[in-house]
């Protein structure tokens, strides 16, 4: 059966205010379009919906039992479409982001805290991980976009935009002082006890990279999950730790932690921001990515 959902419109209203007159006023269409819609109603479904009395009109019981469900529908129709404006002037929504500890914290939450406060309805969801994750979640469209760590690889559909440089540092303890001042060679890492994250990290990759193209190859004796646990390990001189500067800033400047110095700096890395082309983002994802792009610009 083919209806006209505007005629659903039209018995609503008229069955709301009783009127054919003043459900024309309210629609703003004539009388005659009105009730031409309700008989053409009526006639497809084969039913009288309206008895006509000499106040205007009223519901028979099909009537009544079939507005039931027309204005549970109308109703949700109707919500749905104010949601939909609500979501795209940023009173309500979703926003779906990938980061790691390291992004998520010296670079994201700030971010999300200044637009928590010009969005308070807008629910934040983040997806805690390491960039090869982030990455799956992005091709997956589990996230609206992602912050990273280079250096990654991802697929041409994938949109890059850096946003922040940074740098890994190399850091020790009080047992190591007799190396602080000194210009070290990398070779030096193989002959001392390192603590260095985990394989499946972007901090990692670029490190044993590094590394590599030098001829040395380190087998650290701890690798840990989380850049914080690392300088935890290293200020209880338990080996030289690698990380991003950020992390291990406030020991440094206590003096629990000493940075190593090399004849050689390693490169700046850089945070960046990814989305997928092949992803619609949010309207929420899109107001938070435009609010961390006012700060590039």
């Amino acid at each position: 059966m083919s209806i006209n959902l505007e005629y659903y419109k039209v018995f609503y209203y008229v069955a709301q205010m009783g009127s054919i007159t003043l459900a024309a006023e309210k629609l703003c269409i004539s009388q005659p379009a009105v009730s031409q819609a309700v008989r053409q109603l009526e006639q497809s479904l084969d039913s009288q919906l309206f008895l006509r009395t000499s106040k205007g009109v009223r519901l028979t019981r099909e009537g009544e039992f079939f507005y039931d469900y027309i204005k549970t529908g109308l109703d949700s129709i109707w919500h749905g479409e104010n949601m939909l404006r609500r979501m795209k002037d940023l009173d309500t929504g979703e926003v779906r982001i990938g980061a790691s500890d390291m992004t998520l914290q010296f670079y994201l939450l700030p971010y999300l805290e200044r637009f928590h406060e010009l969005h308070p309805g807008i629910k934040v969801t983040v997806s805690n991980g390491p960039t090869s994750e982030t990455l799956r979640f992005l091709y997956e469209g589990k996230i609206d976009f992602g912050v990273v760590s280079t250096p990654f690889d991802a697929r041409p559909e994938v949109t890059i935009m850096p946003v922040k440089e940074v740098e890994n540092v190399f850091v020790a303890g009080d047992k190591f002082r007799y190396l602080q001042g000194k210009k070290l060679g990398y070779e030096i890492l193989k002959e001392l006890p390192c603590i260095f994250l985990e394989k499946n990290t972007s901090t990692r990759a670029f490190m044993d990279r590094f590394l590599a193209e030098r001829g040395v190859e380190v087998e650290p004796e701890f690798e840990l999950s989380t850049s914080d646990m690392i300088v935890q390990f290293a200020m209880r001189n338990l080996g030289i730790g690698c990380v991003m500067s950020g992390f291990a800033k406030v020991e440094l400047e206590r003096g629990n932690l000493m940075e190593l110095k090399f004849q050689e700096e390693m490169p700046k890395r850089h945070f960046s921001i990814i989305t997928d082309k092949k992803t619609p983002v949010s309207p929420a994802g899109k107001g938070l990515l435009q609010l961390m792009k006012n700060d590039i610009s």
